[in-house]
């Protein structure tokens, strides 16, 4: 089986049970991640939380480092973080998960949140990561962190690999507007809008506490779906002149061509919030970026297991792409689609 050929089990039909299950059921490891928490002051006076899973009893200044960029309102407790520190301590590696502003427990203090397309934020904490870690930086971002993650790889070109050695994208809604046309309608915007939501609108409202005026109550209260949201809080906060201008120069797929580290980029055609028809063709794409679209999968889903039993398929097969774009990258060699061992 290719590793894009995925398959999923066959009493999980359909991508929003491929969605649903493994995020309620399938936290890998079963016992809980002992996470050391470190913070960070961000240069313009605000805070990141990020959290470590090292190896015991190993020098990890010169182990990989697997870096990893959560999706909307995810954090170190997602299942698929759990499955990711899993495939590290397996390969005697360490995981940090940088949170997004305001998402690790604790709203941060700056009139910003985060966003889709933080190239900048990414690039800053990559940077600091290869400073301070001695071998080789991986990274791996999750719905929006795999549009933010692949957005700053665009963005920054060869510079890329001045601070990693292979980036992948889980899930990564590429065409920002296209997702979030598919998650505010029908039985997307009842349970999938209406879940990010009773999140995201108490954040903003303390938000508002902190900062008075910052932006419209009466207008966030009534905000209906994500692109509502997006209108009263998102876009202006992060500069975005509304919506519509935050999709268009967050989105990375038309970054896609310019990006010059070996990048995976993962999406099911049956993800509930990436509609197939937005996904890049191999044309739209340079030779560093590999495309999987296997037709199951869902939304950060893959339920099932390694071969060997011991991690999740997503997790073990995007790790395993990673450390073998890097032995590709040791050796000197061009980018092969499938460096990863099959």
């Amino acid at each position: 089986m290719l590793p894009g050929d995925y398959r999923a089990p066959w009493w999980l039909p359909g991508g929003d049970l491929q969605t649903i299950w493994p995020a309620l059921f399938a936290r890998v490891p079963l016992q809980p991640v002992r996470w050391r928490r470190e913070r960070w002051r961000t240069p313009d006076g605000d805070f990141i939380d990020l959290d470590w899973r090292e190896p015991p009893g190993v020098d990890a200044r010169h182990t990989p480092l697997l870096v990893l960029f959560h999706g909307l309102e995810g954090s170190s407790r997602s299942h698929y973080a759990h499955g990711f520190a899993e495939f590290a301590r397996l390969q005697q590696g360490s995981l940090v998960v940088p949170h997004f502003r305001g998402c690790s427990g604790e709203v941060n203090e700056a009139p910003r949140a985060y966003h889709s397309g933080d190239h900048a934020e990414i690039g800053w904490v990559l940077g600091r990561l290869r400073a301070c870690h001695g071998g080789p930086v991986l990274a791996v971002g999750v719905s929006l962190g795999g549009n933010a993650l692949l957005r700053w790889a665009g963005e920054v070109g060869h510079d890329a690999r001045r601070s990693v050695d292979a980036v992948a994208a889980v899930c990564a809604p590429l065409d920002l507007a296209a997702g979030a046309r598919a998650i505010g309608r029908g039985f997307n915007r009842l349970v999938y809008t209406g879940m990010f939501l009773r999140t995201m609108k108490p954040k903003a409202l303390r938000k508002l506490a902190q900062h008075p005026g910052l932006f419209d109550r009466e207008a966030l209260v009534a905000a209906r779906d994500l692109y509502a949201f997006d209108n009263v809080f998102t876009a202006p906060l992060h500069g975005f002149r509304d919506t519509d201008d935050y999709y268009a120069r967050a989105s990375a797929k038309p970054w896609l061509p310019r990006v010059r580290v070996p990048a995976l980029v993962l999406n099911a055609r049956n993800d509930p919030f990436v509609p197939a028809a937005s996904l890049p063709g191999v044309a739209e794409v340079g030779e560093w970026v590999t495309l999987w679209q296997p037709d199951e999968g869902g939304h950060v889903g893959f339920p099932g297991r390694s071969p060997d039993g011991r991690v999740g398929w997503m997790p073990d097969r995007v790790g395993r792409w990673l450390m073998g774009a890097l032995r590709q990258r040791t050796r000197g060699a061009a980018p092969d689609p499938h460096p990863g061992p099959t």
